[in-house]
């Protein structure tokens, strides 16, 4: 089944839009602004995100949220606004949203972008990490990394075909990648959740590489595998 994220502030509007979407097949997970949208990104596979761009004042609106998501997450995600200025069609255009639908839209054409939009993005972007490659910076898919490791004031990145560095520590990475995909197993070990091969309370197998797991550590694992 594929989740919906839907980002609205207004009550009734997400009760409505949510009502459409679950009685076509979708689950629907709800949040009312930027921050609750990506505490839910880190945790859940969502397939698309629908995206206020009004989510009321003093808060970060859904213009830049559709940025942060297409830059760290790399899923799709569709706007709907009240608003049909220029000046406003134009910030959003530059983020690439697959549909932009201008309020009041029937539930018809809700679900017909929604379907297209998630259609469409069979070749989702993949997220992205900058690390260096000898003298160079290069950007590293996140799906490539099997394990990062802490050593000293660097990290590694181990892949299948080689290994990067990158002057970071793993506080500062955790913040760049998504929850759903990666989990901390020991102080100076970070893994990909979809390259476990095994594991046990002492050690997790990757690519026949065993890292350590710290006890303090465990029962995160265990929640997250």
């Amino acid at each position: 089944m594929k989740i919906i994220l839907l980002v609205e502030d207004d009550f009734l509007n997400r009760r409505l839009s949510r009502k459409a979407l679950v009685e076509n097949g979708y689950r629907v997970l709800e949040a009312k602004n930027a921050k609750e949208a990506l505490e839910t990104l880190k945790k859940e596979p969502i397939s698309l995100a629908i995206l206020d761009i009004n989510l009321g004042e003093d808060e970060q609106d859904g213009i830049s949220l559709g940025q942060q998501i297409k830059d760290k997450y790399g899923v799709p995600f569709i706007y709907v606004t009240a608003y049909d200025n220029s000046e406003v069609i134009n910030r959003a255009v530059a983020t690439t949203p697959y549909s932009y639908l201008t309020k009041p839209f029937k539930n018809v054409d809700l679900i017909a972008s929604v379907e297209v939009a998630i259609r469409q993005s069979g070749k989702k972007h993949v997220p992205k990490i900058s690390v260096k490659d000898g003298d160079y910076t290069t950007e590293l898919p996140i799906d490539e990394i099997n394990y990062i490791e802490s050593d000293g004031n660097y990290l590694l990145f181990h892949t299948d075909k080689q290994t990067y560095k990158s002057r970071s520590t793993l506080r500062q990475v955790l913040e760049e990648l998504s929850e759903s995909t990666f989990v901390q197993v020991h102080r100076a070990y970070v893994v990909n959740k979809a390259k476990i091969e095994k594991f046990n309370q002492k050690a997790i197998v990757i690519k026949s590489t065993e890292i350590p797991v710290s006890k303090n550590y465990w029962e995160g694992i265990t929640n997250d595998i």
